[in-house]
């Protein structure tokens, strides 16, 4: 049984959490999350998702908001034979990984989409195919060499709300080029030279609809943006979120022009073809089909979306 001193933060770490806890060939020897957010209407100090379940199974709980750096000494004295890092969230120092074995699960088929959002990047740059890899952590980001990986097809079909949790449960898979590695009895695999690309942080304005873009460019930020911040255009001064649409033909029309209506959908053309808008939410409200948006709106032929509040 190996000791494992486990970092991570969000969902998708906390199910890696709650895998090597119920598997008999790791043991949880400690636990370093992030600290306390506020979060809710509210806006109450909450716990993250791997605080939460760590507590919960009595594991102890580090948190810090500065250099991992001033808990070695504590770390250290918990005797782990290695740290595993998902979704930290914090840059890992040199003193670090020098004190400890330190191994990284990512979301992603490394070198593509090193950083910190590669789920939505991937989405929204079309790509068919990622998965996740476990690499050795270096101080030069996700470029340590690959333990082991595993592929995942991104479907149509899928945003990025479906590929996180097929990514998450497919991650503990690794747990078993884990073993083998610290056992000696795997060789880690470089990282190719070609094929590096980033995935940026999103950001918030990334969100808005630009009608001039093909429809699939679009799809694929409408899906890639679902696990935030989403995406939104302007109809009639106010913002609207799209949710859900897909990419249909269309004779060339004025980008953001409505040339379609029906009881179901409206559609909306693009740079290229056009967009069947199919889910929406108004601002303060609940998501909608677009069946029941349309009850309250009088949506026309010659519409156009787009623009800013302010026209």
């Amino acid at each position: 049984m190996k000791n494992v001193l486990f970092m991570g933060t969000p969902e998708f770490a906390r199910y890696q959490l709650w895998s090597l806890l119920n598997h008999p060939e790791w043991n949880v020897v400690g636990v370093v999350t992030q600290p306390d957010r506020p979060a809710g209407r509210k806006m109450k100090p909450q716990p993250t998702p791997v605080k939460t379940l760590a507590l919960e199974q009595g594991v102890p709980v580090l948190e810090t908001s500065g250099s991992v750096d001033e808990l070695i000494p504590i770390l250290k004295s918990w005797k782990p034979d290695v740290a595993l890092v998902v979704a930290f969230g914090k840059i890992l120092s040199k003193n670090f990984l020098e004190e400890f074995r330190s191994l990284n699960i990512h979301a992603s088929l490394l070198p593509r989409w090193r950083g910190a959002a590669p789920i939505q990047r991937a989405i929204m740059a079309g790509d068919t195919k990622t998965g996740v890899c476990l690499q050795i952590m270096t101080e030069q980001l996700d470029a340590g060499d690959i333990i082991g990986c595993r592929e995942v097809d991104i479907l149509p079909s899928m945003n990025a709300c479906d590929l996180h949790d097929i990514l998450m449960k497919k991650s503990p898979e690794l747990f078993h080029e884990m073993k083998a590695y610290l056992e000696g009895k795997l060789r880690p695999k470089p990282q190719s030279s070609e094929g590096v690309t980033y995935a940026s942080k999103i950001k918030k304005e990334e969100g808005e609809i630009d009608w001039s873009k093909e429809n699939n460019q679009i799809f694929c930020q409408i899906r890639g943006l679902a696990l935030g911040p989403g995406t939104f255009t302007f109809f009639r001064g106010k913002k609207l979120k799209i949710h859900r649409g897909e990419p249909v033909e269309c004779v060339q029309e004025l980008p953001g022009k409505v040339v379609a209506v029906t009881k179901d959908d409206f559609t909306v053309a693009c740079g290229k073809g056009a967009l069947r808008i199919l889910e929406v939410q108004e601002a303060s409200k609940k998501r909608m089909w677009v069946s029941e948006f349309l009850k309250g709106h009088n949506i026309s032929v010659g519409d156009v979306l787009g623009g800013n509040k302010h026209v």
